[in-house]
């Protein structure tokens, strides 16, 4: 947003700045993840694009560094796609080894040393994973045994997984058994249900006087991006692009009509809602044998009547939302 947006509406910070919003639903999701991080679980913390994973996941960490009885190790690597189970191997060996200078042996030895550096931390540890949808099966399994090995070594490694609804669903099918019945699935919802108290608290914590948020937006408003939004990733959005257009306009507080142009109108399109749970092209291609002309033909409403009822089947079958 332009300077003279935010100080139009007395804004003193970005809106994606905001902080934490915090619900009960939130509260009770990391006590129970905590639970699951002590009995040395796998763990999968699914939601939607903007749902708050990234925030919240920071915020779980904190409080484990803070409470000082687990050992908190994050794999930093952007290329999901990528990473091998010896990627988060290294992660391990960084933030746990005691030198200065990590050296990572070869072979049979890196798996020997590691168990060996779990067991001398004294404590429970907890690998965080972002992006874990993009992980390939046998990374996941991988980390299954890798949590045994640790485990007969008289340590005790926990994995956080945190990614789109795709790694639940991934967990789900069959050819993962192995794996997803071992693991602990948490969602996410986000501010499901909280939307209004959300865009009170955001715009509360971006502005620097008491002034009601009803002087920024009318209630007509606020009942428009609550009821049409979902996360806290397209709130963020649409009200900067609101506030924009407020001021362009002239227009103080924001209405209801103003929230409606700004609203993008492709925002429940099947290839837009499919993006938000982890589904691009490639992967719909991937996972159910189908051609990219067909999933494009398909996202333009220009396939067949009858490969739609098809395709449809088979991503309802599989978890997709559609």
């Amino acid at each position: 947003m332009r300077v003279e947006v935010t100080q139009h509406f007395g804004l003193t910070q970005p809106l994606s700045q905001a902080g934490y919003f915090e619900t009960e639903l939130h509260k009770q999701l990391l006590k129970d993840i905590k639970g699951a991080i002590q009995e040395g679980k796998l763990i999968a913390v699914c939601g939607v694009v903007g749902s708050g994973k990234t925030v919240t996941m920071r915020r779980l960490q904190q409080q484990l560094k803070d409470e000082n009885k687990i050992t908190v190790s994050k794999s930093l690597s952007v290329d999901k796609h990528s990473v091998k189970l010896s990627t988060l191997i290294a992660a391990l060996f960084y933030d746990l080894a005691t030198d200065k200078k990590v050296q990572i042996p070869k072979g049979e030895q890196r798996e020997r040393a590691l168990r060996e550096l779990v067991r001398k931390n004294k404590r429970p540890v907890a690998l965080f994973v972002d992006e874990a949808h993009d992980l390939n099966g046998h990374t996941l399994i991988g980390l299954k045994r890798l949590m045994e090995v640790i485990e007969d070594g008289d340590g005790r490694l926990s994995v956080v997984l945190s990614g789109h609804p795709k790694l639940r669903n991934d967990l789900r099918r069959p050819t993962m058994e192995e794996i997803g019945f071992r693991t602990d699935v948490f969602n996410l919802d986000g501010i499901a249900g909280s939307q209004r108290e959300y865009i009170h608290w955001l715009l509360k914590s971006c502005t620097k006087n008491e002034a009601p948020v009803e002087s920024i937006l009318t209630p007509d408003a606020i009942d428009q991006l609550a009821t049409r939004l979902r996360t806290p990733l397209q709130i963020q959005l649409h009200l900067a692009l609101a506030l924009e257009a407020g001021y362009q306009t002239g227009e103080t507080p924001i209405s209801a009509d103003l929230i409606e142009s700004v609203l993008s109108r492709q925002l429940d399109d099947l290839e837009p809602t499919l993006a938000r749970h982890g589904y691009r092209i490639k992967d719909l291609v991937e996972q159910f044998d189908v051609k990219p002309a067909e999933i494009k033909a398909l996202f333009s409403n220009n396939l067949d009547a009858t490969r739609v009822a098809e395709l449809r089947g088979q991503f309802l079958a599989a978890g997709l939302p559609i």
